[in-house]
């Protein structure tokens, strides 16, 4: 396989772009369904297989383990080789994955198909963007990524909702089926997506060939944008991914619904305010920064503190006409970083270098942020309660706002790339 692919011609790469954001951000909303259809049956496996809160938390977090693993994997492979062969491969094994989890009857054999839905995930997730950026140049490159990210919230609420209806109505192994085999089908779909010459939307192509590996891994660790932004994703994807795995139980606990209740209240939130919220910051941080370089971040950072403590009123109310409002908001205003940090992410390195670069943020978000909160939410539950555990987050969010807001600094720093599409050169 080619470095990069034959050449898209120039007629042609408007049509390719927008079929390459179409197709990759159908299989983003596939990706989420089945990331978080777990989530929205841990109560009926609780009662049928009787995991504890703790097993339960490692069931949660056993997907982004094995995905915070295989990222710098896919990531290097990504930058040597042609994209969207690596795409397919992964839509089809986690599709495989998850239909297979359906099919266990205890822990480890939910455990580890859950962990080969990771598996497959990293390397979608740790590529796609990548394509995206070498078709849209840096000034459009915010509103494309939110297209292609909106497919996280609709997703995430389209697996809650379907896994709450399916487990009520057949059970919930059918869950696992109904939304992991049609993957098989979009993991065929990715090889239609034509893939674009590396860098072709920077001013400079740069090199072509990507530095050693130690090498890039060096360059990564002396950007100070782009340790200082990872950092405070760090934070951010602990606090969503506690909220996310844990919330659907939470109300079933604490609100009095039932399992397809709570699902269906969560998923219908979830849609709406995700969806709001990763449009509105694409595309007001795009706009934005025709007035400062630091846009995006600013954007990300003060909507990440102004969600805490919507958070807080969230997990402390024990009525559901002031509880489910309040997960609105805190979904919308965490939903806003969406676009503006992976443009951030994706315009401070060099573009022969873009998916190690995505596929080490991705370690480092997964394995230090959502792969441990459900955990740690679980286990602390079993102590101290749910109510009292899912306190970390919003504790978590104001982390990530103070890191993020700190940033400006460090893109503000000679030698420093800015959101707007600078990057660092090469050494």
């Amino acid at each position: 396989m080619g470095l990069a692919g034959p050449p898209v011609s120039q007629p042609a790469s408007r049509r390719a772009a927008r079929y390459a954001l179409l197709v990759l951000t159908v299989i983003n909303f596939l990706n989420y369904i089945d990331r978080y259809v777990v989530a929205s049956v841990v109560e009926p496996i609780k009662r049928e297989l009787g995991f504890s809160d703790s097993q339960l938390g490692w069931i949660l977090s056993a997907f982004m383990l094995s995905y915070a693993v295989a990222a710098p994997v896919f990531g290097r492979l990504g930058d040597l080789s042609q994209r969207k062969y690596l795409v397919s491969l992964g839509v089809g094994l986690w599709s495989l994955a998850t239909a297979g989890a359906g099919c266990a009857r205890s822990f480890w054999q939910m455990w580890v198909p859950r962990a080969l839905v990771g598996v497959g995930e990293a390397s979608y997730a740790t590529l796609a963007p990548t394509i995206l950026a070498d078709y849209y140049a840096p000034a459009r490159r915010g509103r494309a990524l939110a297209i292609f990210y909106a497919a996280i919230p609709v997703g995430s609420a389209m697996g809650f909702i379907l896994g709450g209806q399916l487990a009520h109505h057949f059970g919930w192994r059918a869950a696992f089926f109904v939304v992991g085999l049609p993957g098989l089908a979009l993991a065929l779909l990715a090889l239609s997506v034509r893939e674009p010459v590396r860098g072709a939307t920077e001013p400079c192509l740069g090199l072509r060939t990507p530095p050693a590996l130690l090498k890039v891994y060096a360059q990564l660790w002396q950007n100070s944008t782009y340790v200082t932004v990872s950092l405070g994703y760090v934070a951010y994807t602990f606090a969503l991914g506690g909220l996310v795995g844990w919330m659907p139980a939470f109300l079933e606990r604490y609100a009095s619904m039932s399992t397809g209740r709570a699902n269906q209240v969560f998923g219908t939130v979830t849609v709406l305010a995700g969806f709001l919220g990763t449009f509105l910051g694409g595309f007001l941080g795009d706009y934005l920064l025709r007035y400062s370089k630091h846009a995006y971040l600013w954007l990300s950072g003060l909507g990440t503190l102004a969600g805490a403590p919507v958070a807080v009123l969230a997990l402390s109310s024990r009525d559901p006409t002031v509880m489910v409002p309040a997960i609105f908001v805190a979904e919308c205003l965490l939903f806003l970083n969406t676009g503006p940090l992976n443009a951030v992410l994706l315009g401070c390195v060099g573009a022969e270098i873009r998916a190690t670069a995505m596929a080490v943020n991705i370690f480092l978000i997964h394995a230090f942020g959502d792969a441990l909160s459900p955990l740690l939410i679980g286990a602390l539950s079993d102590r101290v309660g749910l109510a009292r555990a899912s306190l970390i987050a919003p504790a978590m969010m104001i982390a990530s706002g103070c890191i993020i807001l700190r940033a400006r600094h460090a893109q503000s720093s000679p030698g420093a790339s800015s959101g707007s599409g600078k990057r660092m050169e090469p050494t």
